[in-house]
C-alpha cells in the first residue's frame, strides 16, 4: 500500500455547508473518530484542503 493517507473525521457535521457535508462523505467517512485509509492522489488532497477543520490526517 504505497502512497496512502489515513484520513481521521474529528469534528461533526452538524452546521456545516452542503458541499462539505459531500466532499466529506466522498472521502468515505461517516462518524467522528471514524478512519479511512486513501490513495495519495492530488483530489483526495484537494478535498482534505477543502474540509481541513473537519478532518485530520493520521500517519
Amino acid at each position: 500500500m504505497a502512497n496512502t493517507i489515513k484520513v481521521q473525521l474529528v469534528k461533526g457535521l452538524i452546521g456545516t455547508k452542503q458541499d462539505h457535508r459531500a466532499t466529506v462523505r466522498g472521502l468515505g467517512l461517516r462518524r467522528v473518530n471514524s478512519t479511512k485509509e486513501l490513495q495519495d492522489t492530488p483530489s483526495v488532497r484537494g478535498m482534505i484542503n477543502k474540509v481541513s477543520y473537519l478532518v485530520k490526517v493520521v500517519s
